[in-house]
């Protein structure tokens, strides 16, 4: 029987296709893995750059390309005939000597460059300081070599990028930006997807080197596993190497604190950790968002990525004030009220319950009876707008065991006046990072760090966080920022952009509308009429993403609001300014529009 392995992007574009064809297409997919009878069987491919490549006739004028080895066939992609052969015959497969992972060449781009950067090359080539065996020990694929050593410049590195993979292409950029060559290799180790290295790679087994590279391919075995990948959204599936490793993470003996600027992918590692946790963990898993309605986009989410009912259900999905509530409301028979004669405040409700888990485990420090604690496990997204009073409860909901608190935020998206080091609370976290933003193009996130500005902020951590290092994947078209005359100009300008957008075909869900107060939100609304767009708060749009963003009344005096006089205060009134408009700006996938009336914000300056 064959094995068969998914690539990322095939559910797309198997989806993308006509309904008659994709039916096809699916039926000859479960023919093939049963390897009955009508089953597609693989064609060569003439003039092939690789000799495993082959096709599958997988429908009316479409074929699957894969790369085979024995009884192995990794599903690249799908696509109508011409390009298919074109595809087959344009790509070369490898393995990562040093990862261990596969590799995708764009073999007969490679070979039209080639005389270019031969043509180009000066009398000083630069790894000509770099020896082959320091090359090679980087993973730099032997037949790559040649190549190499004929590139000149920086530009030279980056113009390459879209031919090499991405573990071939990261340490010489890394090289060619002046690192060293261990800086080279952190940028290599960064696409290691799996935690366990392997003691000897074999760059002929293509079988280990798929279960290797879990962001490039999925295993099925059977028609449901099939079809569950190929019905499910791309996220459910495939995460890139650095969200991998941290979801799919083996025991983990304290706290783990990940931080990450937007776009990274927080929000996907937490709903996979939690599932991962719910599936080989020892109890009920609880997951922690910011508010109630993340909280029921997060519970909707899971119920997509979990197909086993019974591991779905242990994980609850909630946020501190709920946790809050089901323990007092446990504990006292009825829930408590919030307004009216006899009511306690929340801070209130939050001590009560700590007391009442302290009650009924012990000492927090010592729990001598772990099975008593509400939750096995927790993991916490957006963890920089905690209190210190909902970390300690928290703490305390879960024993001190291994794999007790997964913790993932980012202080500069801060938009609360909460400043809390979990050091500092008794949570000794190891401490781990994303780097790179996937869904910010580079101009945009370029765009909203300097916005943000500001510096290194407090918070999650003993000192402070800068935003060093923190990259965009892609790269797109700058930021618009346009002043009015008027508060009414901006308004009209606001419904003609989303109008123009619209009628470009972009739908109304991917596209949000930002302000920094209430009445600007109605303003905006009442200038939309009926378009059907989200309209909110900076605050509101948090955790959330679309398309296009449009940014509104960025003015002097509206952002940011006149701060306190006090020096101290000020200061951390303007980060919390800061950071609202910084989340609101990094919600935009591809566009993003800014605009005011009158002058403008003092962010604006840079």
């Amino acid at each position: 029987m064959p094995r068969l392995a998914i690539g990322p992007g095939l559910p797309g574009r198997l989806s993308a296709l006509a309904q008659p064809v994709r039916r096809d297409a699916v039926v000859a997919l479960r023919r093939f893995l049963l390897n009955v009878a009508g089953a597609p069987h693989p064609e060569r491919v003439r003039g092939a750059r690789d000799s495993r490549v082959a096709t599958l006739r997988l429908g009316e004028g479409h074929r699957g390309v894969v790369v085979r080895q024995r009884d192995v066939y990794w599903l690249r992609t799908v696509l109508p005939d011409a390009e298919a052969w074109s595809h087959a015959r344009r790509h070369r497969y490898g393995i990562n000597p040093v990862l261990g992972v596969v590799e995708e060449w764009d073999a007969d781009a490679l070979e039209r460059v080639e005389p270019a950067l031969r043509r180009s090359a000066g009398a000083t080539r630069l790894f000509d300081p770099i020896c082959d065996g320091d090359l090679l020990a980087l993973g730099i694929d032997v037949r790559a070599l040649p190549l190499v050593r004929l590139i000149t410049t920086e530009a030279d590195v980056e113009a390459l990028e879209p031919f090499l993979p991405p573990t071939q292409h990261a340490p010489l950029s890394a090289l060619a930006r002046g690192g060293s060559l261990s800086e080279a290799w952190r940028e290599l180790d960064g696409w290691r997807a799996v935690e366990e290295e392997p003691r000897q790679i074999d760059t002929e087994d293509l079988y280990a080197a798929l279960c290797r590279s879990p962001d490039r391919a999925v295993f099925v075995a059977d028609k449901v596993e099939l079809d569950r990948v190929l019905g499910a959204p791309e996220w459910c599936t495939f995460l890139r190497p650095p969200q991998h490793r941290l979801a799919h993470a083996g025991r983990h003996e304290q706290p783990v604190l990940v931080i990450g600027g937007p776009g990274t992918g927080k929000t996907l590692v937490a709903l996979h950790r939690a599932a991962h946790l719910a599936a080989r963990g020892k109890g009920p898993v609880l997951l922690v968002t910011f508010s109630q309605s993340l909280g029921e986009d997060l519970a909707a989410r899971l119920d997509t990525l979990i197909g086993d009912e019974a591991v779905r259900k242990r994980v609850e999905v909630g946020n501190p004030e709920r946790l809050v509530m089901r323990i007092v409301s446990e504990a006292e028979g009825r829930r408590p009220a919030l307004v009216g004669p006899g009511a306690r405040t929340l801070a209130e409700l939050t001590d009560e319950a700590l007391r009442l888990l302290s009650r009924t485990t012990g000492d927090l420090l010592d729990d001598v009876d772990p099975g008593r604690k509400p939750y096995r496990h927790i993991v916490v997204d957006d963890a920089q707008d905690y209190s210190a009073a909902q970390w300690r409860l928290l703490r305390a909901a879960a024993p001190h065991a291994h794999d007790d608190l997964f913790v993932l935020g980012d202080p500069h998206q801060r938009v609360t006046d909460t400043r809390v080091a979990l050091g500092a609370l008794g949570i000794p976290a190891e401490q781990r990072a994303l780097r790179v933003s996937y869904r910010l193009s580079q101009e945009v996130l370029s765009f909203a760090v300097r916005l943000r500005g500001g510096g290194p902020v407090d918070g999650l951590v003993k000192g402070m966080s800068p935003l060093y290092g923190l990259r965009a994947e892609g790269a797109g078209g700058r930021p618009v920022v346009l002043a009015y005359e008027s508060p009414e100009a901006e308004l009209a300008g606001l419904a003609a952009t989303v109008g123009a957008w619209l009628e470009e075909g972009v739908p109304p869900g991917e596209i949000a509308v930002a302000a920094r107060t209430p009445a600007l939100v109605r303003a905006a609304r009442r200038a939309l009429g009926e378009r059907d767009v989200r309209v909110s708060t900076f605050q509101g749009l948090k955790g959330l993403e679309f398309e296009r963003v449009a940014v509104i009344g960025v003015s002097e005096g509206v952002v940011p609001e006149t701060p306190p006089d006090d020096p101290a205060a000020r200061a951390r009134a303007l980060q919390r300014e800061r950071g609202m408009l910084y989340v609101a700006c990094t919600r935009a996938r591809s566009i993003l529009y800014v605009s005011h009336s009158g002058r403008g914000s003092p962010f604006l300056s840079f």
